[in-house]
């Protein structure tokens, strides 16, 4: 007689013995859409090929040399070793507090207003997972950030874009589109200014408007606030300090883009002890602490001369506008940025429609990398033609990379 293990054996639903198919992806599902960050397949293409990498956004020079000779003093005197405190090193603490009420006039508490990250990404994923939850929806400027997504999905939460638009050579915010785009399920606003892929600054009647917004209908704000240092037109206000935003407001930055150390992966965030507390809770079980010796460097960073960022301003303008001329010249459509490390260009003067299959063929065509900007929205038409370069690299990388661009017009 059969026993039933027996007879079950060769049944398709009892496999017997090894290991049982999966009954699901291994990859949770809430990330099952984002797959491998375009930064990533972009930098790959660039060492394959060979070809300019203008798709990252990181330098290809150290910052400076007083500060990273102060990270091996560190290192060398044993402090950051081992485990740092929890929400970071006192001195830079101190120094993030010193360096928002010199430049901006906001006074936060060292010790509970103020926390250390392992770079602005991990500040943004636990500002979201510790205020988002399941259900509530969290309104993003459209493009963005691609790390936003990912997060808003980790924590639960439903992404709402508001579209930034190109309109007379700059990136605008309707802010009736932003009106409308809040409802009862609201929980936040992720704000990103100066704005990564655009370049746009969004400017003091754009940011109150928000603030408004915000206290009215009580809602959370977090702002990626990255590339302060990095306004060549206008001025960077950071939205904490509008009337009823300093209690309501996470500002999150970093050292990375300031002093070209983007690899020290060191940011922080700046905030009531009420909302401080609130993301160290989620921090705490993410990297809990990391990048010791170089918090003691930033620290000093943080205290360079008026002049340092003063010529790391004028530098990258310069590039900017080297860059934004090249990309003309090889018959780009170039929205010239207000802000940061990038310029935004339009493939359509050239003929050319998709922002993919053009960035993933131009390695090939002329030697350059660059990044589709249709990664960074949900609706991907809306980037389709929208194509990004980084001019955070040496003048004549850039000199080179236009040459070969202007291959693309039929230029020399």
């Amino acid at each position: 007689m059969t026993t039933p293990t027996e007879h079950d054996a060769g049944r398709a639903d009892n496999p017997g013995p090894g290991p049982r198919p999966h009954p699901r992806p291994l990859l949770n599902r809430r990330l099952a859409e984002f797959g491998t960050t375009i930064f990533a397949e972009m930098s790959a293409l660039a060492q394959k090929t060979g070809a300019i990498n203008l798709g990252q956004g990181f330098p290809d020079t150290d910052g400076p040399e007083e500060v990273r000779e102060a990270a091996v003093r560190a290192l060398r005197d044993g402090r950051g070793n081992q485990y740092p405190p929890g929400p970071g090193v006192p001195e830079l603490r101190t120094a993030v507090a010193d360096h928002q009420l010199g430049r901006y006039g906001l006074s936060f508490d060292p010790d509970t207003e103020v926390l250390v990250t392992a770079g602005a990404t991990e500040a943004i994923a636990a500002s979201l997972l510790a205020l988002v939850e399941p259900g509530d929806e969290v309104v993003a400027l459209e493009p963005y950030y691609d790390s936003y997504a990912a997060c808003i999905a980790l924590a639960g939460g439903t992404r709402v874009p508001v579209t930034l638009r190109p309109h007379e050579g700059r990136y605008v915010l309707d802010l009736d589109e932003l009106r409308a785009a809040v409802t009862p399920r609201t929980r936040l606003i992720l704000l990103n200014s100066p704005h990564n892929p655009t370049g746009t600054v969004l400017s003091r009647a754009e940011l109150a408007a928000v603030a408004a917004l915000a206290v009215e209908r009580d809602l959370l704000v977090v702002t990626d606030e990255v590339y302060e240092h990095l306004v060549f037109d206008g001025e960077h206000v950071p939205l904490a300090s509008f009337p009823g935003m300093r209690e309501r407001t996470v500002t999150i930055s970093s050292a990375g883009k300031t002093f070209s150390f983007t690899g020290w992966k060191v940011g922080w965030i700046t905030a009531s002890p009420a909302l401080v507390a609130a993301v160290r809770g989620a921090k705490q079980f993410l990297t809990y602490v990391s990048a010791g010796p170089f918090q003691y460097a930033v620290a000093e960073a943080l205290r360079l001369p008026a002049a340092y960022f003063t010529a790391l301003r004028d530098d990258l303008r310069a590039k900017r506008d080297l860059l934004s001329a090249g990309l003309a010249d090889a018959g780009f459509e170039v929205y010239r940025p207000a802000g940061t490390y990038f310029v935004t260009t339009d493939i359509r003067p050239l003929g050319e429609s998709d922002g993919f299959a053009f960035c993933r063929a131009l390695p090939e065509r002329c030697g350059v990398v660059a990044v589709p900007n249709a990664v960074f929205y949900d609706h991907r038409e809306q980037g389709a033609p929208f194509v990004r370069f980084a001019f955070c690299k040496r003048t004549e990388v850039i000199q080179d990379a236009t040459a070969r661009l202007k291959t693309l017009a039929g230029g020399a």
